[in-house]
Order: C-alpha cells, then structure tokens, then sequence
C-alpha cells in the first residue's frame, strides 16, 4: 500500500517552508503527499510581505476532500493563522478520527509573527488535544505555558509536562535556539524521554527546519515506524539536509534547507 501524508499548512511562495517544504520531505522520504492549504503568504529568503488565510469553509472543503478519498496514514499540522481556522482543523480531524504532528507555528525565520495572539488559546484548547506529538522550538513553547524560554534541560523537561496536560499524547522540544556546540531535541513521551542531539550545523540556510522536521516526522509515521523511531529517523534526515544546505545558493537571506541532499548536487549532478 502506497504511503500517505497530508499536510494542513501555509503556503510559502519562496519554496522553503510550509506547504512546500512539507510536500518537498514527504517526497524525499518516500511518502505521497497531499495538502490542505490555511492560508497564502507573500515570502522569500528575506521576510514576509503578505498573508491571506484561506476560509474556514475552505479549508473544511479540502479536508472532506482529502479525508474522504485517500487512505490517509499521517497528518501535519503547521500554520494556523486564526482562531476559525483552528477550529476546522480540529472539527475535521475529530470527524476522520486522526492524531496530527502539530508544529505550531508562531514566528517564521526571518522574524514575522505567523500566529495571531488570540489564537494561541484556541491553538492549545481546540488543537493540543489531538496531538498525536506537537514540536515546539524553545520560543514557541514559551509562549504555549507562559512561561521564559528555556535556558536548560530541566526547564525544556517542566514546559514539555505542561503541554502534555493539555492533551498531547507527545513533546519533542527542539533546542535549535539555544546555544552550544550542539542542537539538543527532547522527546517526552508521557513519564518517558529521549535525548537526541546532533552537532550544531553552522549555516544560514535554515528556513523551514521547524516545518522539514514535523514533516518528517510524518513521513515516519506514514511508513509505519513507530512515534519514537520516525522522530530519530525525521532528527537524523533534517541534520543531513542542513550540512548540504550550505551549497545551495537560493535568494538574498535565510535559504532553505537541501531537502532533495539524497538524491542531487547544487548543479544538478
């Protein structure tokens, strides 16, 4: 049987993130990919210009769409922009009986807040809840508990407890932001955890890293590895697709990430 993923997400017109960079990594991976697009952003390497959600009633339409004729093995929620939309989200995956990867989206790369203040709460009441794992990066997920944002492990640990009440059944806290020589991401799972790190991989093509990871994550669950084995596996494919990231050469700012590493150079060989 063919593996399927759908992604619930934002466009990004500059290819690196998003919808894009979902699509991009289940097709890396080995997974066929289908979408349901929240909204439209005007974007590039350098910042965005423009976002336009996509209506409620629309993206309910492409869920039912979605839903209802493929055999659907892993969702990925990113981008939500708006309380109305959250709430569709959740309606659609409570009618199709699915758990989603949810990374919540907040602040893209280049610094422009993606996720309406107000919709934080609907995020984590309507949303949280099917969680088969949300991602957060150490800002997010301050923001999420209300909390500073983790300077260490221990605080990463008391945040991840806190997100796990409000319905996840799983926490990876991505310490991308912090600092050292290493990229340090926790798996919580309930009383359990997994500490996974990586050497920190200098380089400014790094946008879309939070969206290539919970896809990955994904694509894992779609080729039926377990939760604990597609987050190595989503881990291991994102420090690969940064360390080749460095020879691209896309736009004037933050590139993306080489997420096609496996299978082509930068000049095509």
């Amino acid at each position: 049987m063919t593996s399927i993923a759908v992604t619930i997400a934002g466009s990004d017109s500059g290819g690196g993130a998003g919808i894009q960079a979902d699509l991009k990594t289940f097709s890396a991976l080995g997974v066929y990919g289908a979408s349901v697009i929240t909204a439209v952003t005007a974007q590039n390497t350098r910042c965005v210009t423009a976002v336009e959600d996509i209506s409620p009633a629309v993206v309910t339409a492409q869920i039912d769409a979605v839903f209802s004729d493929l055999a659907v093995g892993a969702v990925k929620v990113g981008m939500v922009s708006r309380q109305e939309t959250i709430a569709a989200i959740a309606s659609g995956l409570k009618q199709y009986g699915h758990l989603a990867v949810i990374d919540p989206v907040m602040v893209a790369t280049s610094g422009d807040i993606l996720l309406r203040p107000d919709a934080i709460a609907t995020l984590k009441e309507e949303l949280l809840p099917f969680g088969l794992i949300v991602t957060p990066n150490l800002p997010e997920a301050a923001l999420m508990t209300g909390r500073s944002v983790a300077e260490n492990e221990t605080e990463m640990g008391r945040q991840a407890q806190m997100l796990l009440k409000l319905g996840a059944r799983a926490v990876l806290m991505k310490g991308g932001h912090a600092k050292g020589d290493e990229a340090v991401d926790i798996l919580f799972n309930g009383d359990t955890s997994l500490r996974l790190s990586r050497p920190r991989v200098e380089t400014t093509n790094d946008h879309g890293t939070g969206c290539t990871l919970s896809a990955a994550i994904a694509a894992g669950i779609a080729n039926r590895l377990t939760l604990e084995d597609s987050v190595v596996a989503a881990k291991a494919y994102l420090h690969e697709a940064l360390a080749a990231s460095s020879a691209l050469k896309i736009g004037q700012g933050r590139g993306p990430v080489h997420h096609f590493h496996q299978w082509w150079g930068p000049s095509g060989d």
